[in-house]
């Protein structure tokens, strides 16, 4: 996948966050070794002490960790998983309920526009 990168963010939480989703995406399953750090700075054309940055920062978060002679893997601990889905989850409710607001909508409104879009993503009706 093409790496992108905006300006007035630094690079390595950039790394970071697109590494995050593709962990709690499955992407990267647990227990999944991960590319070296060479090849994934080489792939994304970022300096690799950028890209060592990034894993460092997975390690200290329990999300990766390192096997001395066979590289990095993914956690296979699910509830550290869990709880990466969760705070990544929570970032997009809060941007997206902050953009409703921004729009003009109650609270009491997202909600009801969640649940009918909930409803209408599992097939079911509002009358159902």
């Amino acid at each position: 996948m093409k790496w992108t990168f905006e300006n007035g963010i630094p690079i390595y939480l950039q790394i970071l966050g697109r590494l995050r989703t593709e962990i709690a995406s499955g992407a990267y399953s647990p227990g999944a070794k991960l590319p070296a750090v060479r090849e994934l700075a080489l792939e994304a054309g970022v300096n690799p002490n950028t890209m060592q940055r990034a894993f460092a920062e997975l390690e200290r978060d329990g999300l990766v960790y390192t096997q001395r002679t066979s590289g990095r893997f993914v956690t296979e601990d699910a509830e550290v998983l869990k709880n990466l889905r969760r705070t990544l989850s929570e970032d997009v409710i809060e941007e997206m309920c902050t953009r409703l607001m921004r729009l003009g909508m109650s609270r009491e409104e997202i909600l009801s526009a969640v649940k009918d879009w909930a409803a209408e993503a599992s097939g079911q009706t509002k009358n159902s």
